[in-house]
């Protein structure tokens, strides 16, 4: 798969595919429906299939601090969206210069110019645009005045709902990860690479992996009994550990939301590793303890919580 940075990368070879245009938080069923189509329609047409992403999203440059939390940071999103063979990622910076663009320009400069675009997929809802005066009837006409194609993508329900990034975050925050799962067609991880910490679990008798979140927000807060892959290899096998995601409150911290993990009877060195933390169950909420004993004696019982849960699971 071909990563193109910028408008300002694209050269005359690019031009002449298919695409779809969205966020794509998540890669959930909702968007691999999509993807599917644009596979089938790049078959068709003989044509590179290609998303065009934003960075920031939208949300986040507009409100940054109100932004909903992401589900995939960039590098995430870019592996599964490869992984649904996409040809091609357009991922364009939004700016000041890209907001102000009107409806027009935003199909004359990206679409036009840019992609030479034969064919389009994108949601009934898309809005795009300076005051988001774009739509998909904005699209169709377009289309016939510049000769492409577009699509509206069906809905994609589970038990009746819609599958969204939005329920799919909510989803998470209530804990139900057999439900992400369905919502996802995987399990929920967060992949990052491992830092150095306070290094304070050591010394309360669980060591922990600190996880680069690289994201504004954590999607969901508390202790939760996680498996975790090394380095992107799951043929070498899971590691079953407990993790805690938030802001750490019993211990003075920056302020960021961070991502700790420890690993059960795992005896060594993971610092600049990458590491990809699966969810399977909330043990609890995070919380304040009033000394670090009571935080100790706290690990303690989570740590119980999952091994009994994990020897469970095991006997079935």
């Amino acid at each position: 798969m071909e990563l193109v940075r910028g408008l300002h990368n694209l050269r005359p070879r690019h031009r002449g595919c298919v695409a779809t245009i969205g966020n794509f938080d998540g890669v959930h069923a909702g968007h691999q429906a999509i993807l599917k189509r644009l596979s089938a329609h790049s078959a068709r047409m003989g044509l590179p299939g290609c998303v065009v992403i934003f960075e920031p999203q939208p949300r986040e440059y507009f409100a940054p601090n109100a932004a909903p939390p992401r589900l995939t940071r960039l590098r995430d999103k870019l592996m599964l969206l490869q992984a649904e063979g996409v040809d091609r990622v357009l991922c364009v910076a939004f700016n000041r210069r890209l907001r102000e663009l009107s409806a027009e320009e935003f199909v004359q400069q990206v679409l036009i110019d840019g992609l030479g675009v034969k064919h389009l997929e994108v949601g009934d809802d898309f809005r795009f645009g300076c005051d988001r005066s774009g739509d998909f009837a904005f699209l169709q006409g377009s289309g016939e005045r510049h000769s492409f194609t577009v699509e509206a993508a069906n809905t994609v329900a589970e038990s009746g709902e819609r599958i969204s990034s939005t329920r799919l975050r909510q989803v998470l925050a209530d804990g139900d990860f057999e439900l992400a799962e369905r919502l996802l067609g995987r399990p929920f991880s967060i992949t990052g690479r491992v830092m150095y910490g306070q290094q304070l679990g050591r010394t309360l008798g669980a060591p922990t992996a600190n996880v680069q979140l690289k994201r504004l927000h954590a999607p969901f807060k508390g202790v939760f009994r996680v498996s975790a892959v090394l380095d992107e290899a799951p043929h070498k096998g899971c590691h079953q550990g407990v993790a805690n995601i938030g802001m750490r409150p019993t211990v003075k911290g920056d302020g960021q939301p961070h991502l700790e993990v420890h690993l059960l009877g795992f005896a060594g060195n993971l610092y600049g590793r990458h590491l990809t933390v699966i969810f399977h169950e909330k043990l609890r909420d995070e919380q304040r303890f009033d000394s670090l004993d009571a935080l100790q004696a706290a690990i303690t019982a989570d740590i119980a919580a999952a091994r009994a849960q994990w020897a469970s699971d095991s006997n079935k």
